[in-house]
């Protein structure tokens, strides 16, 4: 009696030899992605060096057209009325899409993520879309509302800030320890604090934009601020909408203390300076294309430099974040004063320096406590245990 005959399988077309080869030619590159990996798996299934690369260098792009997008919808928002099918919420939404693809891919395949980054992409991705339906909702109902400190703004914020931490451990858990892990990681870190310090965009373009139209020459289309007019609302209460003590609140206890779990966890000696100069960096380059286009202008929050050198150092130095961050408050708050004289800040409510430095303290306290727990310790490792791949040439 003959033994049934194997069941057939789907050749596998041969790879692309390089990135730039696989893009030359889109649609084979996708059947043979799809052929090749889109195979169930379990969270944990390993994963070669080189395929790694792929997925998080795929990771890396859709945050790219994400972080593109949203620079270029902040200048937008104060010269046009708001459209949902805006050239930067479409360049946005390609971003999302790629990375909803991602997060099908990593769910169904289980390639380069262990259970614990897999949930936080897939609850990341599940609250930035359903904050889309409700700021759309948001929108319709209260009108102008182009403030980024909306509450279904934070949840699109908050979103990408869960899908970001669950990419940046399946990145660190499975890549092999070397330059190119290292240079990932600071790439979406990059993008991490540059959601988290997102929101403070809407008044370091809105003190230009007042500015301007108080000077007589205002950036903002006449469509915009008659909308606004019969809204009820005044220019001030869209471009400067909330109390002058958010801006460095959140500069320092959100984006600096962003600033200090990188360089934790990263562990390179300026980690959170590199990040830094590169986020404003981007930042002054978006600036140039956007005023070249015709589009309104922004300050930079130059003293995020010095929060995130005394950073580094204090972490080399070991020095407690209960004492590094009143040093730190107090140093940025320093800066600040002679930069917003110079309308080169948003208004600061100097008043604001104490609170802010007493809880950026704690909080900064709080994350070495729990970088030194058992608990942390277990939490860096990996739900199922793989063989990682073997170290690159870097």
């Amino acid at each position: 009696m003959s033994s049934a005959p194997a069941p057939a399988t789907t050749p596998v077309p041969q790879a692309p030899g390089t990135l730039r080869a696989g893009l030359a030619h889109p649609v084979a590159l996708l059947k043979w992605l799809w052929i090749a990996y889109m195979t169930p798996g379990r969270p944990g299934r390993a994963t070669t060096a080189t395929e790694l690369r792929w997925i998080y260098t795929a990771w890396l792009g859709a945050f790219l057209f994400k972080m593109l997008g949203s620079s270029w919808d902040v200048s937008w928002h104060f010269k046009w009325l708001r459209d949902d099918l805006a050239p930067p919420h479409l360049l946005n939404t390609a971003g999302t899409a790629v990375v909803v693809a991602l997060v099908v891919f990593h769910s169904y395949s289980g390639y380069g993520v262990d259970r614990r980054a897999l949930r936080l992409m897939q609850a990341g991705i599940a609250t930035f879309l359903v904050a889309i339906p409700i700021d759309i909702v948001n929108h319709r109902i209260n009108g102008l509302d182009i403030t980024s400190w909306s509450p279904s703004h934070a949840l699109l914020y908050l979103g990408t800030a869960i899908m970001l931490a669950g990419a940046i451990r399946g990145w660190w858990l499975y890549a092999a320890p070397g330059r190119i892990r290292e240079l990932v990681s600071l790439g979406l870190w990059l993008f991490f604090v540059e959601n988290v310090l997102f929101p403070n965009q809407h008044q370091e373009y809105g003190v230009l934009s007042l500015e301007a139209y108080r000077a007589g020459r205002t950036t903002a289309e006449p469509s915009l601020l008659d909308f606004a007019a019969a809204q009820g609302q005044t220019p001030a209460m869209f471009m400067l909408p909330v109390p002058s003590w958010v801006h460095p609140a959140w500069l320092i206890c959100a984006g600096l203390l962003s600033l200090v779990l990188a360089r934790k966890i990263i562990g390179l000696r300026w980690t959170a300076t590199v990040i830094a100069v590169v986020y404003l960096g981007y930042r002054g380059v978006m600036w140039l294309g956007l005023v070249a286009t015709g589009f309104p202008p922004s300050v930079l929050p130059v003293v995020l430099i010095l929060g995130a050198v005394l950073i580094d150092l204090a972490v080399t130095r070991g020095i407690p974040g209960w004492i590094a961050g009143v040093v730190v408050t107090a140093a940025v708050y320093g800066l600040a004063h002679p930069l917003e004289a110079m309308g080169l800040l948003p208004p600061w409510g100097w008043w604001s320096a104490l609170p802010v430095a007493v809880g950026f303290a704690v909080l900064w306290g709080l994350v070495d406590l729990v970088a030194g727990s058992a608990w942390f310790a277990h939490w860096r490792s990996a739900d199922e245990d793989v063989a990682l791949p073997a170290a690159s040439a870097a």
